[in-house]
């Protein structure tokens, strides 16, 4: 299979190269693909180096998959070339998360949302993705009606001018405007602010959570409210999450439920002190959830802690195991 990475020489971009060859992706050519900058210089696949091509140079090529990484406005620009072009385009920016004729899809929970017709897939936010795997469930079974979610998103999740900051900042214990990423150090620090603030003074983050996880679920009376800070943790992003249900449950009902979702590890034996972390879900797919207990303080709550590799399964293991999917059911051809 013929095979682009637009934005492989990125953070996210490495990691997805590096998963096709971990989980054998049917790879009979790479084509990655990187700014003007890049091109021309070489990366390493399956021990082989390979030369960074233009955009413009994927797309005469033609590959059957075209995986974006590569920012929102390259997106916007280019995904629907590759399409018209015969590529299935799976995409990891903001571009097409909002469409309502691009399904926004987490693997193993709503892949049914692609049809024939559907030649551009989004991947859904980091944080919304993890929040799915367990969530998903959980609603068909009870009927979710309200969600309250904070979140603590590694720093990683920026980009490579956060890395940046944060191993400068390590390094010298002073911040540095002309290289930050942030408005403030991320490093011994916690920053309550992703994304740009709208006029209700909410972030996009935080927005991204609301309106991604009523368009996974389809269910747009599910009341949502978020919180995002960006904390000074290397990969992997937490979430609490207090859920309301519409129907009565059962804790050991909802364990059971939990335990026997693909792709989610239980962790939950406090009394051991055994909780899912970032440690714990860095470098690794599946997602992690703890803490499982009543909300006692309205009807039907329930509690949550939900970890997961923020750039693993949050971005380019998703993408490739949508593409893994689309195989088995015959869109994508070897």
């Amino acid at each position: 299979m013929k095979v682009a990475v637009i934005g492989a020489t990125g953070l996210v971009g490495g990691v997805i190269l590096q998963l096709l060859a971990e989980r054998d992706f049917p790879v009979t050519t790479l084509i990655p693909v990187g700014s003007p900058k890049s091109v021309g210089k070489t990366i390493t696949f399956a021990d082989k180096p390979i030369s960074v091509v233009s955009v413009e140079d994927a797309i005469s090529a033609a590959p059957d998959l075209a995986i974006f990484s590569a920012g929102g406005s390259t997106s916007l620009q280019y995904a629907e070339a590759f399409a018209k072009g015969g590529s299935i385009v799976i995409d990891n920016s903001s571009a097409w998360r909002s469409d309502d004729s691009k399904p926004l899809v987490v693997a193993g929970v709503n892949d049914h949302h692609i049809t024939a017709d559907h030649s551009i897939i989004a991947n859904p936010n980091c944080s919304t993705m993890q929040l799915m795997v367990p969530l998903a469930p959980l609603h068909q079974e009870y009927h979710i009606k309200r969600l309250v979610i904070s979140t603590y998103q590694s720093f990683t999740g920026t980009g490579k001018q956060a890395v940046d900051q944060y191993d400068e900042e390590r390094r010298t214990e002073t911040y540095n405007p002309q290289i930050a990423a942030y408005p403030h150090k991320i490093f011994a620090n916690c920053i309550p602010h992703c994304g740009d603030f709208d006029d209700q003074g909410y972030t996009t983050e935080e927005r991204k959570l609301e309106n991604e996880t009523l368009k996974i679920l389809r269910d747009p009376n599910i009341k949502v409210t978020a919180t995002a800070v960006r904390v000074p943790v290397f990969g992997g992003h937490s979430e609490a999450v207090n859920i309301q249900f519409d129907k009565p449950y059962e804790i050991k009902d909802v364990m059971q439920l939990l335990q026997s979702t693909p792709e989610l590890i239980v962790k939950d034996n406090p009394q051991s002190h055994e909780y899912p972390m970032p440690l714990d879900a860095y470098q690794t797919d599946p997602v992690y959830v703890g803490r499982i207990r009543r909300d006692t303080t309205v009807e039907h709550g329930l509690n949550l802690w939900i970890v997961a590799d923020n750039l693993r399964k949050g971005a380019a293991t998703n993408t490739i195991q949508i593409a893994e999917n689309l195989i088995k059911s015959g869109r994508l051809t070897l």
